[in-house]
Order: structure tokens, then sequence, then C-alpha cells
């Protein structure tokens, strides 16, 4: 599937720093890059409303990850899914009287505008689970082969207690497992499965569902949770340098994706990640961002309290300042949002757009992307400030603050340096 178009990053002087992340594993951070590649999967929308505010938040802090990994010379791998065929997509397409596949097409269209705006750099493979449907049956029947799945009838369920690592990621007790999995989409209380948590694989045709050829599964769709494993095992190859996404994909989605991971081979035909013996994790760090809320709970579709990327830009919201707006608040923490927040970054953009020297190509001031005596030292010290707070665990306020005070020493000797830096480590270009 198409992604869209990467804006241009300016080439910065000297190298970056690879950032240390927290691993919400071990509670660690880590540098989860080797041989200076950097695997970086997501987990993407399912498509059946608009972008919101809490989804931008997500997508922001890996392309802040992305940018920071590129200034340091790491070759970024990225894959991103889109779950186009889903129990809540067919459920709203059903509700809206639209057809499932042309919500999810107007959707995803919407998305890609949507990243487009805020300059968010797209995936290298951009993967929706329709196209990859013989990826996922052929994962599924693997899991069955390797007896870590069973059969339920038409449908083929994972055998948790096949995988004696599963829950190393949540770390969660399993009252708690219960009650996340109940609400978040599982199905405990189906006849027939050996224990109440095991997730779905495959879900055997329905009279009135979509279905496709399953080969030896006999026709229908896959789970939820098999798809970002197959996926990242295909395009990445394992292991896999970071799994991103919200703190609500931590259970069940990302601890069930990765025990799938441990039964599927290390290496797909697009994957080349070295090939890792079963005994090594598929996912070397999980980064997980924090949550968005706005009047008074979280924003989710069921409680209607949304607000939206294209619906700001529609009433005139410079789309930097949104993009601002978010990178104010450190990835992992979860905020409230209020319209002051675009107030406030609206008139920080203004400050920094004060030093941007007359010239409009990116790169000028430092096209070669080596060191010029012209940058000047003071300049040079800002730059290295900003870096080292991105290298943080991505601190995007401490990097905001440092570019602050870079902004009011006019840019300091070399202002055109610093609309580059904002540009490639940022993605706020301050030109326009």
């Amino acid at each position: 599937m198409q992604s869209w178009t990467s804006p241009a990053i300016p080439a910065l002087p000297g190298r970056g720093h690879r950032p240390r992340l927290h691993d919400t594993a071990s509670g660690e951070r880590v540098d989860p890059v080797t041989g200076g590649v950097g695997a970086l999967y997501v987990c993407g929308i399912t498509p059946y409303d608009s972008t919101h505010l809490g989804h931008a938040f997500t997508y922001l802090a890996f392309d802040t990850l992305n940018r920071v990994w590129r200034d340091a010379g790491v070759d970024v791998r990225y894959v991103q899914n889109i779950t186009d065929i889903d129990d809540p997509l067919l459920e709203r397409a059903e509700a809206t009287g639209v057809d499932w596949r042309d919500l999810a097409s107007d959707q995803i269209d919407l998305f890609r505008s949507d990243m487009s705006t805020l300059r968010v750099l797209p995936p290298d493979h951009y993967i929706g689970v329709v196209e990859a449907m013989d990826l996922l049956v052929t994962a599924v029947e693997t899991m069955l082969a390797a007896g870590a799945a069973y059969r339920v009838e038409q449908d083929v369920y994972a055998d948790l207690s096949a995988d004696e690592r599963f829950g190393s990621l949540s770390h969660l007790d399993p009252e708690a497992m219960a009650t996340l999995f109940a609400e978040r989409g599982g199905d405990p209380d189906r006849p027939g499965k050996r224990d109440p948590l095991d997730p779905l694989l495959w879900r055997g045709q329905r009279p009135g569902e979509p279905h496709w050829d399953g080969h030896g599964l006999g026709p229908g769709r896959p789970g939820w949770h098999i798809e970002c494993g197959a996926i990242a095992a295909e395009y990445l190859g394992l292991p896999v340098s970071v799994q991103g996404g919200g703190q609500d994909l931590i259970f069940p989605h990302h601890d069930m994706g990765t025990s799938h991971l441990r039964f599927l081979p290390a290496s797909g035909t697009h994957g080349d990640q070295s090939t890792q013996g079963t005994s090594q994790e598929p996912i070397r760090c999980f980064v997980h961002t924090g949550l968005v809320a706005y009047q008074g709970h979280k924003m989710s579709k069921s409680l209607g309290n949304l607000v939206f990327i294209s619906r700001l830009v529609a009433q005139g919201v410079d789309p930097r300042a949104i993009r601002l707006a978010l990178l104010d608040h450190t990835y992992r923490d979860s905020w409230e949002f209020a319209h002051a927040h675009l107030e406030t970054a609206g008139a920080r953009l203004a400050r920094w757009r004060r030093v941007v020297p007359d010239r409009d190509e990116p790169g000028a001031a430092n096209a070669s992307g080596g060191p010029s005596s012209s940058q000047g030292p003071n300049a040079v010290t800002h730059l290295e400030r900003v870096r080292a707070a991105l290298a943080d665990d991505l601190d995007t306020p401490a990097a905001l603050a440092a570019v602050d005070a870079w902004a009011s020493q006019g840019g300091a000797d070399n202002p055109a340096l610093l609309v580059d830096a904002v540009d490639a480590l940022l993605g706020v270009d301050l030109r326009s």
C-alpha cells in the first residue's frame, strides 16, 4: 500500500547521538540498535475514524525517534501496518451504511493527508492486512504445525501455554490480564477454548462477513494480534529493534503478538535482519506512548471526545503549532489536551520564526553535512544541547527549551543552523 511523500531532511554538521530508550518490558534504558540498523515497527490505525490528537501524539513520538536515529547515522528501516479489516471497522460501516472497503479507503487517505500535513516521515513499508492475507494465513499454519495453536470448530486460537515467556512484557497478574482481555476485544467466554485468555488467530467464515481463502484453515479472516507479528517478521526480520504504539497496546496486543512471534520464522522474504535463534527475544525494545485525554477522559471513539487533526487545520490552526503542542509533552506521559496548548505552541512558533534568515533552501547552513568554519562555536553548542535532550529517551520538552534558549539569542551566531536543526530533528519548517 502506498504511504505518503517524505519531507526533505536538512543535513546537520557533525553527528547526533543514538538515544537510550525506556523499554517497557524491562523498565530500563536501552540502545536497541545493532549493526548500525534501527528496525522500527509501529502499530497503525484501524481506519474507521479520522486521525485525532491521541493518534498524532504516538506517531510524532516515533517520527522523532526516526529523525534522531537518522541524525546519529543509523540505517532506519520502518514498517507500519493498517488494520483494514477488523470488527470495529465492520461495525462502523454497518452503523453508517457505508461499504467497509469504502470507509477504510477514505480514512486511510485522510490519515495519509494528516501525516503529510504534520510532516511525519513515512514508513518504508505501509502494509494493510487485506494485502497481507496470504502472509497471515501462513503464519497461522506455522503456529498450528508448531503445536502453538489449536482449532475450535472453524476458528483457530493460539495456545498461550506453549509459550513459557508469555506475559514478560506486561508483567500483569492473571486477574488483570483477564480484565483487560475482555475489555479490549477478547472472547474469554468462547466455549471450547483451552484457556479463556487464548487469543483468536483465524476467524472462520460467518454469514454476511467478508472472508478470504484460508487454504488449509478454511475461508475466514485473521485475528488482530497475529497481523503485527507476521508483518514485522516478514518486512523487517527478527529481532525488531523497537516495537511501538500507545500504552493501551501493551496488553493484550503487544504481549500476545510477541508471543506469536516466538513461533514464526525470524526472517521473511523482505526482511534482512540477522536471523536469531529461538532463545532470543523477537523484540529488543518496546516503546509505548502516553494517552491523551480531553474533557476529563481519554480520547476515544466511544465517548466522542476526539480532537481531529484535519478539523484543527480546517479551523486555521497552523500544523506546526499542532506539532509543537504535542512535542511539548514527554512521550511516555499521559496528559489532557486544552486549546491553550495550541496558543502556547503558536507563540513559541512565532518567537522561533523571528530568527529565520532570508533564504529558501533547506540545508543551506551546511549542505555538505560536515563541519564548517562559519557555524560558530555558540550555535554548535546549542545544537548539541538539542541533540543531548533527544538522546535522553526522546526528551522533546527539553529539546524545545534548548531551542527557546537558542532563539532568544537571535539564533546565536548562525540562525540558519537553528532553522535546519528544528527542521531535521523536530520536523518543524520555520521557513514558510
